[in-house]
């Protein structure tokens, strides 16, 4: 009653109330339009000041880095990755040289039935010497299932859950993550999506031969990396090369074993595998790749085993594009992709997946430099969060083939919905805000008509000895 009374002797009219309360609704839309980024994407979206201070490398030296644990046995560093069919490679880092590589599961907290036993291996930097680093791979494993493990026999409980063997599949995607500020903010966005396992083209830790920082990295993202299988590859960061001292990828190879052997590549630096409907392969772009190579070699031999009715979504990923319209890492990508674009165009692969450049953009499905239906999706996402900054400046004119771009930190999602068509997003990373600024639907190459009408001389190539 007194709300009534109180609005009855208001000194403003009817019409000037609805004209005050238009200019308030007004004013709150463009509030929320700028709070979303909404009125400026892509190219001419200029990144405002943070909020807070960004640029400081998180644990930069490594006495503040050692893990709070109340015992050396105790896991660290935890992280799973798929390994082969129904299998899962659980890995983790004990400062304690004793503890058993064994990984105790099941399917109820604090109940294991089933246990498994597996390798452990360690590596001397310089004057960095790692912990006692273990690899367990457990099952098999039923699909679309929480599992509960515990590592090295004793010390906290962990839980994954197993992705689906069939569509709806969602895959969260992240390039050139590091250690800073914004990398938590990313991760931080990743951990509010719905997805069942995360790809990241390259560039992990921006270690760069600070061993403690692969140690700070791991703790970083194991809240993550625990909980849903994180498929990797290499990137430029990850070289760590000492001529006369020390070869590449030393410390990568020992802490992030990737299914290599399961699917028949002799290294690690390239591999495949499937999840529900996909063939998902990872390329390495900072190993031999030419015509006579170890890795043309495996990539022609697993593109020809793939059965498109059963994995009818094809995706590759790697670490320098192919196709960048930024100025940054320009031409980088030209040799590999002068190599191994036949072999992929022939294999009628969808998307290809790349980082290294500080930045987002996304090509229409091109070949050869133009624009090309039965060509893939390419996407540039080297945007994680790193600690040397974003690629501001992209070549004018826009290539014809250039969709999108925008230099901003963020992540993507792919939601592959059934066996013709996925939802691609990319998510800004506005400070706290996860905003969504790029998306398509994309529709699989195998409901098309290009394999159907693709020419003997294409498919020649993969079968060729």
């Amino acid at each position: 009653m007194e709300t009534r009374t109180a609005a009855r002797r208001s000194p403003l009219g009817p019409m000037a109330a609805r004209f005050l309360f238009l200019l308030l609704l007004l004013a709150a839309s463009s509030c929320a339009a700028a709070a979303t980024g909404a009125l400026v994407v892509g190219e001419d979206y200029v990144r405002p000041p943070a909020r807070r201070h960004r640029k400081a490398l998180l644990s930069l030296f490594p006495w503040i880095n050692k893990k709070a644990s109340s015992s050396a046995s105790d896991p660290q560093q935890v992280h799973i990755s798929l390994a082969g069919e129904k299998h899962m490679r659980i890995t983790w880092i004990t400062d304690d040289n004793s503890v058993p590589s064994v990984v105790d599961y099941g399917t109820k907290a604090g109940t294991y039935t089933s246990t498994s036993e597996g390798e452990y291996t360690s590596y001397s930097y310089l004057l960095y010497s790692s912990g006692k680093i273990h690899h367990v791979v457990i099952g098999p494993l039923e699909e679309n299932t929480v599992y509960y493990y515990r590592c090295g026999g004793q010390g906290p409980e962990f839980q994954f859950k197993t992705p689906p063997s069939q569509f709806p599949l969602s895959l969260a995607v992240v390039g050139d993550l590091g250690q800073t500020s914004w990398t938590t903010s990313t991760l931080n966005h990743i951990k509010q999506c719905e997805y069942d396992m995360l790809l990241l083209p390259g560039d992990l830790s921006y270690a760069d031969y600070m061993q403690h920082l692969w140690d700070s990295f791991g703790k970083l993202v194991e809240p993550l990396a625990s909980t849903r299988p994180w498929m990797v590859t290499e990137g430029n960061h990850e070289k760590e090369h000492i001529p006369f001292l020390k070869s590449g990828f030393q410390s990568y190879n020992a802490r992030w074993k990737m299914p290599y052997e399961e699917c028949g590549s002799t290294s690690n630096l390239y591999y495949s595998f499937e999840v529900a409907g996909a063939h998902i392969i990872m390329l390495g772009s900072y190993t031999d790749y030419d015509e006579g190579s170890d890795q043309y070699a495996w990539l022609k031999a697993d593109l020809a085993k793939v059965d498109r009715k059963k994995t009818p979504w094809l995706i590759a990923l790697l670490h320098a594009p192919w196709y960048n319209s930024n100025w940054a890492h320009q031409g980088e990508g030209d040799s590999m992709m002068s190599a191994m674009e036949p072999l992929l165009y022939a294999a009628h692969v969808d998307m290809i997946i790349a980082g290294h450049v500080h930045a987002y953009e996304r090509a229409e499905r091109v070949y050869n430099g133009r624009l090309d239906p039965c060509g893939a999706v390419h996407i540039t996402i080297g945007d994680g969060g790193n600690r040397e900054g974003l690629a501001r400046r992209y070549r004018n004119p826009k290539p014809a083939w250039s969709v999108f771009r925008e230099a901003s930190f963020g992540h993507g999602e792919l939601k592959i919905l059934n066996s013709t068509h996925a939802h691609w997003t990319w998510h800004r990373n506005d400070d706290e805000e996860p905003v969504r600024t790029d998306d398509v639907w994309i529709n699989s190459l195998a409901g098309s008509g290009c394999i159907q009408d693709s020419s003997r001389e294409l498919r020649k190539i993969l079968m060729a000895p």
